[in-house]
């Protein structure tokens, strides 16, 4: 149902998306843009700080370095100079100082690991870690056991076999309930990439393979976990071989240990939204196959002023569905992207220029939230701002087609103005189709005439909105928007009563 209240709710000191006008944590000083810091690694200037030189450091080296004047980090290996950039990251000079002296991988991991930090950081680099001798008795290397079973029993494997015109790869994943967003396949150019998404983890199979093919298509027998990847033959010669084995083949290690992999995307349409927000769609190349499953995001890659930059997104639907079902199947091979154009973005800028036909990089999808999260659900909310909005538009036609438990599903929606609400009139056509499911928008700098609720984000307001269906009920909470808006929203939620286990942040 439509809910428009009267207005109410001012919540002092909180932060949103409108209001915030972007992600970053901090604001940055004039002249400490994106822009200007590629300006400064092309300069000339010694940021480094060893005039050209690349040395070995040792860990007592690196923990010297360990202050915002004179601040080495070390990631994967490789050490960095971060002194300089200090005031050019987006997230503050606290946040760069927790891994000060130490190495920061795992937290660098946490934050952003989509990042390109070896392009942003080239100039800053040091050299690398110096290895560290480690001696280990004989009889102390027990095999590595996963959840009790032995590693290798859950690995998967592979095996391959031909016909006069086909060559199959059969991939024994060794899971139940395989389906197709669990599985990437990129073939062009004689290069075939097939990746497995187990868990937590990764299987990729990547070849060169032996010769050229002109087509492939994917089964998948879910309750045994097989996958086949069918290639059509260019030339109906004998293979004597699949091909050669590139860097990562037959690897299976965790995903967020894994790099991304981008391929080239086509622009096809560019819809506008409201003032500053647009609907974009890329199609995927025909050599790639994978679906992006609700609640998770891609990242877009783009070469601005020679430096490679990295921002990540959530796909959704192209419409908001309201016969309730999957948008038609040739769908999938597109991508759709709401983003707010920044007037000062550099990335965003670059994006608005794109022209139909012309295409970026776009990764496989990342991120860990999971369906199963909303199985068996009965109450399921939304807080979102601005362009948080995304992540949700998936999961609520999912949980309004697929969970047949579901009692509520509620969307509470920030923004500035009225002009600023994304897809208003379809959120209102769905709460008068659907019973199940209300909105409420709440403005920041409402007009006069506004009758719906005013403020920001607070626990007053929440209170009035988030309540169980009935007591015990099963609730998922999901909240989206610039990290301020975020962190306060679960604060509000735990100080409600609410676990950790019934809130989901989308933070990418």
């Amino acid at each position: 149902m439509l809910n428009v209240p009267p207005p109410a709710f001012p919540a002092p000191r909180s932060q949103q998306r409108a209001a915030g006008g972007g992600r970053s944590k901090v604001p940055l000083k004039p002249g400490r843009s994106l822009m200007d810091w590629i300006r400064l690694t092309k300069s000339g200037k010694d940021l480094a700080g060893l005039k050209g030189r690349l040395i070995e450091v040792t860990e007592d080296e690196l923990a010297k370095h360990n202050k915002k004047e004179d601040c080495w980090i070390c990631i994967r290996g490789l050490v960095y100079n971060v002194t300089p950039y200090m005031e050019y990251h987006p997230g503050g000079e606290d946040e760069l100082m927790q891994a000060a002296g130490t190495d920061g991988t795992d937290l660098f991991d946490q934050v952003h690991r989509w990042v390109n930090y070896e392009s942003m950081l080239k100039e800053c680099l040091v050299g690398r870690m110096a290895l560290k001798p480690v001696a280990v008795p004989k009889g102390m290397l027990p095999e590595k056991k996963l959840l009790g079973v032995s590693a290798k029993d859950l690995t998967p494997s592979y095996d391959w076999f031909q016909t006069d015109g086909l060559i199959t790869v059969v991939i024994y994943t060794k899971q139940k309930d395989m389906n197709a967003e669990l599985v990437i396949v990129d073939c062009q150019d004689k290069r075939l990439r097939g990746e497995i998404i187990v868990n937590e983890h990764s299987y990729v199979l990547e070849v060169d393979l032996d010769h050229e093919v002109e087509d492939f298509f994917i089964n998948i027998a879910e309750k045994i976990g097989k996958v086949e990847i069918i290639l059509k033959k260019k030339d109906n010669v004998h293979w004597k071989m699949l091909g050669q084995p590139l860097e990562s083949h037959n690897t299976f290690i965790k995903r967020k240990n894994r790099g991304l992999f981008y391929r080239k995307c086509k622009l096809v349409s560019k819809t506008e939204v409201t003032h500053d927000t647009k609907l974009f769609c890329f199609m995927l190349p025909k050599s790639t196959c994978f679906q992006v499953p609700a609640g998770q995001h891609v990242y877009l890659k783009q070469i601005i002023a020679g430096t490679e930059v990295v921002k990540p997104y959530t796909p959704l639907l192209p419409f908001l569905p309201l016969n309730f079902k999957e948008p038609s199947c040739h769908d999938s091979a597109n991508i759709y992207l709401m983003i707010k154009i920044y007037s000062c973005g550099l990335f965003t800028q670059a994006l608005d220029h794109l022209q139909i036909g012309d295409c970026i990089s776009i990764s496989n999808p990342e991120g860990n939230f999971k369906k199963s999260q909303v199985q068996a659900l009965e109450d399921l909310f939304f807080l979102a701002a601005g362009t948080g909005f995304t992540p949700m538009v998936k999961l609520l036609n999912f949980a309004l087609t697929e969970v047949s438990s579901l009692r509520t599903a509620k969307l509470i929606f920030f923004n500035k103005t009225e002009d600023d609400i994304l897809w208003r009139n379809q959120l209102e056509q769905l709460a008068l189709k659907d019973e199940r499911f209300e909105v409420q928008f709440v403005l920041s700098e409402a007009a006069k005439d506004w009758m719906g609720k005013q403020g920001r984000i607070s626990s007053s307001l929440l209170s009035g909105f988030v309540k169980r269906s009935r007591k015990d009920s099963k609730v998922l909470i999901c909240i989206c928007g610039p990290t301020p808006f975020t962190e306060q929203g679960v604060q509000y939620l735990k100080d409600l009563g609410y676990s950790q286990e019934e809130m989901h942040a989308f933070t990418a």
